[in-house]
């Protein structure tokens, strides 16, 4: 996968980083809520599945507002106003004279704000899991307790550098330990344990709610019934304060997007802006998919060093492509410390998967290793869809040195000589029903 190029947007004296990708009429510019890192965000599977959805219909822009990602730091954190500015400098660099908003979460409320002060810029506005006001009162009882807010700084200045709030912002992902490396990875690098600190309680101070009846865009509020971080009565109040809104409840608890059942989600943006939904842009093609990933990658990392720990890293990447070559393999990206690779069959997948297990036993490390075949979606470079999740999850099942793979693929390599051991029903976070995994016998 190859990630859109990072550019430079000017705000004032601020340099905002933006990324642009797809060729739709309509812009989008995509808020996220928090802190972000447009490069990171590439880095994850389900993040880019979302953000090439997205790129089949509309131009998307994604930014780092000021103090996060790839923009530049400043010394106090920004009002929502000095946000606005923020987009209508990316608006400008990327000459947008008009664009739809999507906000999620925090973005969201600066959305609202921007749509309502700027109607002339703003084609329609998306709220995804948006709240209009971040601590409790009694006309608006569905925000967090202050003490729950105080709770979550604690996790912030006790945790930063780890994995923090996946419970309540992806409770479906909260024991994939792919996901949650990646996700501490991606705070990490969004932000300063004191920027982020600062950012949380800027945010906490957020209050929306009487600019609401001011907007006069187009306006869809979508939002998870059982959302554990901003309850769905805060998107019943938002849609009923906005003149004309559309109100969609999709159902699941996790508060960002992009993981759990994301169609709803996306199914419901693309017929908004479009008025149609048609994927027909979406290629699809049967392949077998393989993620691989170290195991004990952090207390490793830990033992050798950061210099010791990146050449050995970089020795297993060397190990992992030299050995997709001779297999035929397709690089699709690297996920942390693990690679995601299809290939044009199964059996030849399995082999690959087998030869890198040993090589990089070599440099006194193991990895996990999990196959599935199914028909992915190509996006651009990228692929998506329900079998690449198939695909991590089964990965993440594996033990150390194991070549775990779907039924699907074991009975594709029927007559191959490749032997299997049952390693029974396994649920797989994210995907539907029941799955039957095998380890190759090797």
């Amino acid at each position: 996968m190859i990630i859109p190029e990072t550019k430079y947007a000017k705000s004032g004296d601020v340099n905002i980083a933006y990324q642009c990708i797809g060729k739709g009429t309509l812009d989008l510019i995509c808020v996220m809520g928090w802190v972000s890192n447009v490069e990171l965000l590439w880095e994850e599977p389900t993040v880019s599945s979302f953000l090439n959805r997205l790129a089949t219909f509309t131009r998307l822009i994604i930014f780092d507002k000021r103090g996060t990602g790839l923009s530049d730091r400043v010394p106090q954190m920004p009002t929502l106003e000095l946000r606005m500015d923020d987009v209508r400098a990316v608006m400008d660099a990327v000459g947008s004279p008009k664009a739809a908003l999507l906000g999620i979460s925090e973005g969201g409320s600066m959305c609202a704000l921007f749509a309502a002060t700027y109607p002339e810029r703003t084609a329609a506005l998306i709220l995804c899991s948006t709240f209009a006001k971040r601590i409790w009162d009694v006309e608006y009882p569905w925000a967090p307790m202050p003490e729950e807010r105080k709770k979550f700084f604690d996790a912030i200045i006790e945790g930063w550098g780890g994995v923090v709030d996946i419970d309540t912002i992806a409770p479906s992902m909260s024991n994939d330990e792919r996901f949650k490396k990646w996700w501490a990875t991606y705070l990490r690098r969004s932000a300063s344990p004191g920027d982020a600190l600062s950012l949380a309680r800027m945010n906490t101070e957020i209050d929306i709610r009487n600019i609401l009846p001011s907007i006069h865009v187009p306006t869809l509020v979508i939002h998870r019934k059982g959302d554990l971080d901003a309850n769905i009565e805060e998107a019943r109040y938002i849609a009923g304060k906005i003149p004309g809104s559309r109100l969609v409840e999709c159902e699941g608890d996790d508060h960002i997007p992009w993981v759990g059942k994301t169609d709803p989600i996306l199914d419901e943006i693309e017929v908004f802006l479009t008025g149609t939904l048609n994927q027909s842009d979406l290629e699809r093609v049967l392949t077998t998919v393989l993620f691989t990933d170290v195991v004990g990658s952090t207390r490793k990392a830990l033992e050798l060093g950061d210099a010791r720990w990146h050449h050995l890293l970089e020795s297993h990447n060397v190990m992992i492509r030299k050995e997709l070559a001779r297999f035929r393999g397709r690089e699709i990206k690297t996920t942390g410390d693990g690679f995601f690779a299809t290939f044009d069959g199964p059996a030849r997948g399995i082999r690959c998967a087998c030869a890198i297990a040993n090589a990089v036993r070599q440099l006194g490390i193991e990895v996990r290793l999990g196959l599935h075949t199914g028909e992915c979606e190509i996006v651009g470079d990228d692929l998506g869809g329900i079998a690449v999740h198939t695909g991590a999850r089964v990965m993440s099942h594996a033990d150390a040195g194991e070549v775990l793979v779907s039924a699907t693929v074991k009975d594709l390599v029927a007559g191959s000589g490749i032997q299997f051991e049952n390693k029974g029903k396994h649920e797989l976070k994210g995907v539907p029903g029941e799955w039957e995994l095998y380890a190759v016998v090797q």
